[in-house]
């Protein structure tokens, strides 16, 4: 009997321990968790839409002066006066420095006297000649030595008038070189020259832009010294050719403003707009992906995603062109792409 009491015993708490088992598993069953079997990601949609587009692009460059021009001398010699100090404005035509042109002047008398010899002899020759006193070769050679002793005066004059060193153009004096009693050779670098009556804002414009712009277009330039303030710039240049990175320099001469004077050096921008005619299909710019050349986007269809090459045209600041790939209405996914292969769920937030 005692034996039967310790069976039963055994047997219930056998029991117990299975039941107290069976419980633990199927409270821990209960907080493990199972993923969906087809999960769905949250995205942000948009529908591709007809509205009218403007490009604007607006391309940076930096202002370079109408002209420079480093002064030169066409001759030698010590300079007796210098009239500049830089920072200075000077006329066309106005002195800049003058030359020790002594000597010169010295070896044009010279010559001047014997110009007058060979004229007195060509007198003289011409009664002798008449009168068959002297050969008519006589008369020639004074006539050729006359020729050349004028020669060489004006030549002596052309280097006497070198020695007046004067502006080409009017400017600012930007960089002086030498001071008075230096002496320079023949093309000795003394001053520096630059134009900013007008300057010209040289951009780079890439390659699908560049047939934008046309000689003698008007563009508004403006600037960050003057906040708000627009100056009106002609297209006076369009680069034949490009860079490596296919960028063409485009020249915009601007008229500088006494009363918001503009430098070289300082930097310009300018938007270039480009409209289209009627209604084109469009998307936001965050529903693209990829590149240029191979842009995709994903399209919302019966809840999933799918992955579909399009055309992009023109291009915004929010908005693309779709030239091929899409319909009218087509849902885009515009936020929420890394999350996504083809095929996924989504649901729009």
């Amino acid at each position: 009997m005692k034996r039967l009491f310790i069976f039963l015993g055994i047997i219930a708490v056998i029991g117990l321990t299975a039941a107290k088992l069976l419980s633990n598993k199927e409270a821990t069953e209960k907080k493990v968790y199972i993923p969906e079997a087809d999960p769905k990601v949250g995205v942000k949609t948009a529908r591709a839409e007809m509205r009218e587009l403007s490009q604007e692009t607006a391309f940076l460059g930096s202002f370079a002066p109408n002209r420079k021009v480093e002064i030169r001398p066409q001759a030698g010699g010590e300079i007796i006066r210098l009239n500049i100090t830089e920072g200075q404005a000077i006329g066309a035509g106005q002195q800049i420095a003058k030359l020790d042109d002594d000597q010169l002047r010295f070896q044009v008398e010279a010559l001047q006297v014997t110009l007058e010899g060979y004229q007195n002899d060509l007198k003289r020759y011409e009664v002798l000649v008449k009168g068959d006193a002297v050969p008519a070769v006589n008369l020639e050679r004074t006539q050729l030595s006359i020729r050349s002793t004028q020669a060489q005066i004006k030549q002596l004059n052309k280097q006497i008038a070198n020695t007046n060193i004067v502006a080409p153009f009017s400017g600012i004096v930007t960089s002086k070189l030498v001071e008075k009693g230096s002496v320079v050779s023949l093309g000795t670098p003394m001053a520096e020259i630059t134009d900013i009556s007008s300057l010209k804002l040289v951009v780079n414009i890439p390659e699908k832009s560049v047939n934008h712009f046309r000689p003698g277009q008007t563009i508004d330039v403006r600037t960050e010294v003057y906040p708000g303030k627009s100056f009106k710039g002609k297209v006076t240049m369009i680069s034949a050719e490009g860079d490596e990175a296919h960028n063409y320099p485009v020249e915009i001469t601007v008229q500088n403003s006494k009363d918001n004077p503009l430098k070289a050096g300082m930097y310009g921008s300018i938007a270039n707009s480009s409209g289209m005619k009627g209604e084109t299909l469009t998307v936001p710019r965050q529903a693209i992906m990829g590149s240029a050349k191979q842009p995709q986007l994903y399209v919302v269809e019966n809840g999933k995603a799918a992955l579909r090459d399009v055309q992009i045209g023109l291009t915004t600041n929010d908005y693309y062109e779709i030239t091929k790939g899409l319909k009218y209405n087509d849902v885009v996914v515009t936020s929420g792409q890394i999350n996504l292969q083809n095929g996924t769920s989504v649901i729009a937030q």
